[in-house]
């Protein structure tokens, strides 16, 4: 059986061929990849359980043209994250709507209007071609992308990309996203690898580290300083382990919000010391929407750390938001950039306003803010939470596993790499970390 055309550079680029090496293999027309099907929105109307393995298919894609300020990367690994289960289930609208609106204007996004969508918003690989705008990367550079994919001609992009109106999520509003042997980026979502880390380790965290560094770090979100009690929901998914993790790295306390003592051991396994099992609370069948959850909670949180949070890491929204609220601390923040319980959120307005304290809207992060969280995992401070690994085919698989909770940390997709464990250039840093600190969510 003939080997798909992408194949020799696929393998050229696994092997750390040269730029020039790789410059020389030909572009294959096609590639194989994870996408959706636009005359299959609709399949799940009515349906309780929309079961992403129906929508996702794995198959030959065509190479697309590049533009002159993006590159071709061959991608070795992948992750799932939630927004392609939103993408796959076709909600809240579906991604379509989006590739539709981009390829109104002009060449540029007419490519990405097409009737198919290639999903995925992390990844990490190969650069093996670069359009003739790009200056600071070349073929063979191994690289992480940023999911923020901005217009540099968008004056608010120059004051924080996500100011910028034309600004969106690779992968899930643009379509030559991670989920497949190649990818289309451009040059400003590039980011050095880092080079201790294998390719499924590199390529599960940009998109929830940089956005819990934009919550919890960055300039716009709640400038987390030494000393401060964070609150941190689901302390062992995607977003709250990189959240736990940055806090206790910048001098915080994390006290973690958890549903089972597994989920208990993991985040103390994490440098966590103070622990909340929700489910030992009390609430009933009212969980955290019973009234009286908000005293319970904070209760809770001043028998450990002996005082209220200053900072409240939200992403769960309806199902916590008003004991986030009532728990913070007088002229605390709340820091919401989800709701994945639900975007009908409800709280006393009274102990927002009466006790000074500000909710804050945060929304992905830009450029900066991407680079400094991996270098941060260039520097060995923070750590990948990959817990479990796909292969391209088994993309439906993945993606079912965010879908229904089975899963901590990230869930990453081998794309080019052959196996997991490839992609390390830095054995002396890894070795200096150790592997129980780099696999400890795949105990």
């Amino acid at each position: 059986m003939a080997q798909p055309a992408s194949s020799d550079l696929l393998a050229a680029a696994r092997s750390g061929a040269s730029g020039q090496e790789l410059v020389d293999i030909e572009l294959p027309s096609t590639f194989r990849a994870a996408y959706t099907l636009k005359d299959e929105v609709g399949i799940f109307d009515g349906q309780t359980d929309k079961d992403v393995r129906r929508s996702l298919h794995v198959g030959e894609v065509a190479m697309p043209e590049l533009a002159p300020d993006e590159v071709v990367v061959a991608v070795m690994s992948a992750a799932i994250n939630f927004n392609t289960v939103w993408s796959a289930i076709f909600e809240p609208v579906p991604t379509f709507a989006f590739l539709e609106k981009f390829g109104r204007q002009g060449w540029h996004g007419a490519r990405h209007d097409l009737p198919y969508h290639i999903l995925g918003s992390d990844a990490a690989g190969v650069v093996v071609r670069t359009g003739p705008g790009v200056k600071s990367w070349k073929p063979g550079d191994h690289v992480v992308i940023s999911p923020s994919y901005v217009d540099e001609e968008d004056h608010g992009s120059y004051d924080d990309g996500m100011m910028s109106e034309s600004q969106l999520a690779w992968g899930f509003e643009t379509n030559f996203g991670a989920l497949g042997e190649f990818c289309i980026a451009k040059a400003n979502q590039l980011i050095r690898k880092p080079a201790h880390l294998t390719w499924e380790e590199a390529g599960s965290n940009t998109l929830c580290a940089a956005t819990a560094y934009r919550m919890l770090v960055g300039k716009h979100g709640a400038r987390m300083k030494q000393g401060d009690v964070v609150l941190i929901w689901g302390a062992t998914g995607g977003l709250g382990a990189f959240a736990t993790q940055l806090v206790k790295n910048g001098g915080g306390i994390p006290v973690a919000v958890v549903s089972s003592e597994d989920k208990a051991a993991l985040a103390r396994a994490q440098g966590c010391e103070h622990i909340i099992n929700r489910n030992e609370l009390n609430l009933g069948e009212e969980g955290m929407r019973n009234r009286k959850a908000g005293r319970i909670l904070g209760e809770a949180i001043r028998s450990l750390v002996g005082e209220d949070p200053q900072i409240v890491f939200e992403y769960l929204g309806r199902e916590t938001f008003g004991a986030s609220v009532y728990v913070a601390k007088r002229g605390g923040t709340i820091i919401t950039c989800g709701s994945s319980t639900g975007y009908k959120h409800e709280y006393d307005n009274r102990f927002l306003w009466m006790r000074l304290k500000s909710i804050i809207g945060s929304h992905g992060f830009n450029y900066h803010e991407a680079v400094e969280v991996n270098r941060l995992f260039g520097l060995g401070m923070i750590h990948p939470t990959l817990s479990a690994v796909f292969p391209l085919d088994e993309a439906g698989e993945a993606t079912r596993a965010v879908q229904t909770n089975q899963h901590v940390g990230k869930v990453a997709v081998l794309c080019g790499a052959e196996k997991e464990g490839q992609g390390v250039t830095d054995q002396a840093l890894r070795d200096r970390i150790g592997e129980e600190r780099l696999n400890l969510f795949r105990r």
